[in-house]
């Protein structure tokens, strides 16, 4: 008789990928494991920003109205300022025919969201082990994936087996890498973002904001109870000048720039500067026979049009269908199952794949940026649309055609 399994799913991961997976699998009634390395609450390197359609998938999940409770803040749409100094504001709430879930975004410290929303995959039926780190993905004599080697808070290895492994270990998975799944793009631009929290940052309205400039974008939101989140995000390729001087590198850019500098003027940081990165990592699939990856362990380019969170909770919704489905069919069914599960992510993401890769390229070429902030700035209608496909309920297609790219990057150019 072969061992008992330790879960029928173990989610390596509990940030939000990892708790909206084992909360969408508990509700089936599927004996979920989380696993996560650190003890909740935890600190996450993040923009900490929430489309309004993130908030539908907390609704779901009953922890909206607790998130609430927490102080975040609202957000009503995007400020884009373009490096030729032209500003572009989209609002969610517009006049172009699409409703959000809500009218606005949340912003949010990790800190918070994250412990509240893996309570409420504890509290759906999902098991939580904290301080367990991952170290390899084992296999069956098929080269099956058939559970997880980890170091529990002892500092003993142990071997869990289950039916089912799901990576939600964000950009550097353990899962994905150890099955060969993941990459780091070599087409598009490799990025590192350095983030930090101030207060007494001036003029912060109900906007977040994206300063782009030759080299780079530095971001700018609220994110509740007097903190702002602050970011720069430069190319990889300054990895090595930054070194340890991230706090030196990320001050000297504000001070530097003077419709930053001004703002910051009496502003104290009030946490450490903490860098996260390489962006622009693939997956293609996003699954093996036994295992699939979810949220920025499948998949995650640019943290400029802010779709990580809401990524990562979606993907989640998306993944446990298929899951749940190969739990109840056979072997020989499973790769029809799984890569039903690759047709789907793709119908839901592809479209803001596309996107986030044209406007990470024109942030690389500022010509073409400063083209779109005029555009925009003239015609508050395509920055409605635009933020609206950001905010994940105006789907992609509204904006990737060739007549609104046009009138985007290349128009404005002819009317100057």
């Amino acid at each position: 008789m072969g061992r008992a399994l330790d879960a029928e799913v173990i989610v390596v991961g509990g940030g939000p990928a990892g708790a909206s997976t084992a909360h969408a699998l508990a509700r089936q009634g599927v004996d979920v494991l989380v696993l996560d390395r650190a003890k909740f609450p935890r600190d996450k390197t993040c923009a900490e920003y929430l489309s309004p359609q993130a908030s539908r998938v907390l609704s779901d999940m009953n922890v909206l109205d607790e998130i609430e409770r927490s102080c975040p803040a609202h957000l009503a749409g995007m400020r884009v300022r373009a490096p030729d100094g032209h500003y572009a504001d989209g609002e969610f709430a517009a006049n172009h025919g699409f409703r959000p879930f809500r009218d606005y975004g949340l912003a949010i410290r990790r800190t918070i969201l994250d412990a509240i929303v893996l309570d409420g995959a504890r509290a759906a039926g999902a098991r939580v082990e904290e301080l367990v780190r991952v170290t390899d993905v084992n296999k069956d004599q098929t080269g099956r994936v058939n559970g997880v080697t980890v170091i529990g808070p002892d500092g003993s290895p142990r071997t869990l087996t289950s039916s089912y492994v799901v990576g939600a270990d964000g950009l550097r998975s353990v899962v994905g890498k150890r099955l060969g799944l993941t990459w780091t793009s070599k087409i598009f631009p490799k990025r590192l973002a350095l983030v930090a929290h101030y207060r007494n940052v001036r003029n912060v309205g109900a906007l977040g904001e994206m300063h782009v400039d030759h080299g780079g974008y530095f971001g700018i939101v609220d994110v509740g109870m007097g903190l702002m989140n602050v970011a720069v995000v430069v190319p990889m390729s300054r990895a090595r000048e930054i070194g340890e001087g991230r706090a030196e590198f990320l001050e000297q850019w504000i001070v530097s720039r003077p419709h930053l500098a001004e703002r910051f003027v009496g502003a104290e940081r009030v946490t450490p500067v903490r860098a996260t990165g390489p962006f622009a990592t693939e997956s293609r699939p996003a699954w093996a026979p036994g295992a699939a990856l979810v949220g920025d362990a499948a998949d995650f380019f640019d943290p400029f049009t802010g779709e990580g969170i809401y990524a990562a909770l979606r993907g989640g919704e998306v993944l446990a269908p298929f899951i749940a489905e190969a739990l109840r069919g056979t072997r020989q069914n499973e790769n029809r199952v799984l890569a039903g599960y690759e047709t789907a992510r793709r119908s839901e993401f592809g479209g803001k794949w596309k996107l986030e890769r044209i406007v990470g390229m024109a942030i690389a070429y500022p010509y073409f940026l400063n083209n779109a902030a005029k555009a925009l700035s003239r015609n508050k209608n395509m920055a409605d649309l635009l933020v609206g496909v950001a905010g994940d309920f105006i789907p992609a297609k509204v904006v990737l055609n060739p007549r609104f790219l046009f009138n985007l990057f290349i128009s404005p150019a002819f009317r100057n």
